[in-house]
């Protein structure tokens, strides 16, 4: 079996599980194509160095056959990850080293037990679904992906923006505001949550529209479906507002607008048969600590 092993950094006190992870997967005689810079700074910083069968640096140098993608990280890492697993082909595995975990939701000390369910095939499929941001700029088509959400934000700290959106070419609203996020059913617990949305549950198929500080306070979150596009226009006093594709964020000229749909792919995400999306809600946002709730 061939796996292959994404990471970024990890904190020293997860050294000795990730040397444990490396063991076993030595035992299990799984031949593991690591991302080459986690390699390196593995090897650098952490003085491990894995055995493993070759490096990659992109879904180009990937092998056709990975059966499974290991994110070592926390959701940050597992949102990187999906982009290098060959838009979704390959199932995601995340080894949580960080501390919500929403994403990554093998716990260290789940970690023996989650590897010995997932090579013997006991786990369960979740497919999740994925943003596309589309940007015309001087006649070029830019598309960009994100599982959790797309935010526009205004790029000072002065004047709020007008985020001008369409759903199917049908005007919404204006959103006099600091931004606007549009998240996936994922992205619905991660910035859209922060901002007053509504948690969806990932099989829901919809798509989640949330202005960050509005100046009217009966602007709401919405919920639309998942098959609907949505244009976003935006006007300020500035030349640029700041596009944000999950954890990557650029500067985009006002007169440039952002079109976004459900991509043509879906991310595979592996969920261990003793786990829910729902438990995972109790336990994450500790729903039920307070004895007197």
């Amino acid at each position: 079996m061939k796996i292959a092993i994404y990471g970024q950094t990890v904190n020293p006190d997860f050294f000795e599980e990730l040397v444990k992870l490396f063991v076993i997967l030595k035992e299990k005689r799984i031949d593991c194509f690591i991302y080459r810079p986690f390699y390196e700074y593995l090897h650098a910083d952490c003085c491990i160095k894995p055995e493993v069968t070759a490096l990659f640096d992109d879904s180009e140098s990937l092998p056709e056959d990975i059966s499974y993608m290991f994110s070592i990280g926390g959701d940050g890492t597992f949102l990187k990850s999906f982009l290098v697993a060959k838009n979704g082909s390959i199932p995601l595995v995340g080894i949580n080293t960080g501390r919500l975990g929403f994403l990554s939701e093998v716990s260290r000390n789940e970690i023996e037990s989650a590897l010995n369910d997932i090579f013997a095939g006991n786990f369960l499929i979740d497919e999740r679904t994925v943003l596309e941001l589309e940007t015309i700029s001087e006649g070029s088509v830019t598309k960009q992906y994100a599982l959790n959400e797309i935010a526009v934000t205004k790029l000072d700290s002065s004047s709020m923006i007008n985020i001008h959106t369409y759903i199917n070419g049908e005007f919404l609203n204006t959103y006099w505001a600091d931004g606007l996020i549009v998240a996936t059913p994922t992205g619905s617990t991660a910035y859209s949550l922060s901002v007053g949305g509504p948690i969806l549950s990932p099989d829901s198929a919809n798509f989640v529209i949330s202005p960050i500080a509005p100046h009217n306070l009966t602007v709401r979150p919405i919920v639309v479906p998942d098959h609907h596009s949505i244009t976003l226009k935006v006007e300020g006093r500035g030349q640029h507002f700041l596009a944000s594709v999950d954890s990557k964020s650029e500067p985009i000229f006002m007169t440039q607008s952002l079109n976004i749909q459900k991509a043509s792919f879906k991310v595979k995400t592996i969920r261990l048969r003793n786990h829910s999306f729902f438990s995972t809600l109790r336990g994450k946002l500790m729903w039920g600590v307070d004895k007197r709730n």
